[in-house]
């Protein structure tokens, strides 16, 4: 076995605990584990109970394990119940809300490898549950992980944030992104339990509550440099690694906005909205008209099947080296970036040749976006075009009994709509951001050394012509699994 040594070796025979099981990068992962190697010894899928019966009878019976069920024919479902145990559970609880004594004796006992993928990814989630989630559940991962005597490694699952030329360097407890001292997770959490007691005591509607939490989350983040709750509690996540791993054998995977499937198991395959696809669904279905964004900003994409690929190499990589310092980022700005400007171009060219049909069965007509550079003329063109126009139809409606109601509504939607983009997605429309990918580079050059295995574990963002990509894969992919 050479440097980088071979996957399906490695994977043979593993028994692997992975986190967050239903989220979408997990069962790519679960898809490609099987497929490539189904001699893997047993998969074990954490995942709330609900979810757990979801993974069984809408994704593992659909689109996804197309390719692994025709290779496997009848024996797909025997394949499915030896190979794969459902685990209940929540990382965001102690112990991570282990039940059964019997199998959490036997996950102990036999688990050699954890990938940590459970996260909430929304930008704008409640801070109570992204904290909960996407930091403490770190904690609790790290807690279990130490009480598998035949653990080789874990994996932890982040996400790329920050300004400039961000290295593959660890977060230090307590870190900020604007140089403001002060940040303590105990704190943090602290506040957001005070915040909440607070709220239920007030009498507070659930709604309430639930916009309150939300814009604690934004504020705290904000105070220390983080345009968002999720990139906040992601990063204090992997404050909490270093912290507490002490021994424990750990790497960070940082993905940036992970797409669609590029190739495996089949191209485009995609499931929900990624950053940049809320502008895709927007201007496909004719509410957006107008956006805000950099001209030079960098848009910094990665397929999930890459990401994927990277997990399992780089956990073969680290068998072979180990270090205890070892980030991976994966995307594409430092090797094969790609502007706003061209993505914008791409949704034009792509809707305008093939139109989205909306429920009514019309083709929905788009034309090319009025593009700002920066918020001042922006908000500029708001107001004259829409917010005032929008304030007299207000009156007109009132005075002549709601006569104007649909399209009031119509209109209020569109506008709030476009704020609401602008407002979650702002710091990355003008992203001057580049991920070095030393680490991961390394790990592409490695690869290439094993024939047989460049093109199923597929790494390298060089790869990737972005314009194909998004007239022949992402935004077809986006249409037939996302689009409602």
């Amino acid at each position: 076995m050479d440097k980088c040594g071979s996957a399906m070796e490695f994977l043979e025979n593993k028994n692997i605990l992975i986190t967050g099981a239903t989220g979408f990068l997990a069962k790519i992962l679960v898809e490609k584990i099987l497929r490539v190697q189904p001699n893997v010894k047993k998969l074990y899928l954490l995942q709330l109970i609900e979810k757990c019966i979801i993974l069984i009878v809408k994704v593992i019976g659909k689109d996804l394990f197309q390719v692994l069920k025709k290779m496997w024919g009848g024996d797909f479902d025997t394949l499915i119940s030896e190979k794969v145990c459902l685990v209940p559970g929540e990382v965001s609880l102690s112990e991570m809300g282990l039940k059964d004594s019997n199998l959490v004796a036997e996950m102990k006992n036999q688990v050699e490898l954890i990938v940590n993928l459970a996260a909430t990814t929304k930008f704008d989630e409640r801070y109570d549950v992204a904290l909960g989630t996407n930091t403490l559940g770190v904690k609790h991962v790290i807690s279990f992980a130490k009480q598998c005597p035949n653990l080789k490694l874990l994996v932890h699952i982040s996400t790329g944030e920050g300004g400039g030329l961000i290295l593959e360097t660890p977060y230090e407890l307590g870190e900020s992104l604007n140089d403001i001292q002060g940040l303590d997770i105990a704190t943090e959490q602290r506040v957001a339990e005070e915040k909440f007691k607070q709220l239920e005591e007030s009498g507070a509607s659930k709604e309430a509550i639930t916009l309150a939490m939300k814009g604690l989350g934004l504020e705290r983040a904000k105070m220390y440099g983080w345009p968002n709750v999720y990139v906040f509690t992601k990063a204090m996540g992997e404050m909490v690694i270093n912290d507490v791993k002490n021994n424990l054998p750990v790497i960070i995977i940082r993905p940036t906005i992970v797409t669609s499937t590029y190739k495996e198991p089949f191209p485009r395959w995609i499931e929900g909205l990624r950053t940049i696809d809320s502008y895709t669904v927007g201007y496909a279905t004719g509410k957006l008209t107008c956006f805000l964004a950099g001209i030079t900003a960098i848009i910094d994409l990665v397929p999930a099947d890459m990401v994927v690929n990277t997990i399992i190499m780089a956990m073969v990589a680290y068998e072979l080296q180990p270090s205890d310092k070892t980030i991976y980022h994966v995307g594409s700005s430092a090797r094969n970036s790609m502007r706003y400007i061209d993505f914008q171009r791409f949704n034009y060219q792509y809707f305008t040749k093939k139109p989205w049909i909306n429920k009514d069965g019309d083709a929905v007509k788009v034309e090319k976006v009025t593009v700002f550079n920066n918020m001042t003329s922006f908000q500029k063109y708001m107001n004259i075009r829409y917010l005032v126009f929008l304030k007299g139809l207000e009156f007109a409606n009132k005075v002549f009994c709601h006569s104007f109601q649909g399209k009031y509504i119509d209109m209020k939607k569109k506008v709030n709509f476009v704020m609401r983009l602008i407002q979650l997605y702002r710091p990355y429309l003008f992203f001057n951001t580049i991920f070095d990918d030393t680490n991961a580079e390394r790990l592409r050059m490695d690869i290439q050394k094993k024939d047989r295995e460049t093109e199923t574990f597929l790494l390298d963002p060089k790869e990737i012509n972005w314009e194909d990509y998004f007239m022949n894969i992402h935004f077809p992919g986006l249409v037939k699994y996302v689009f409602k």
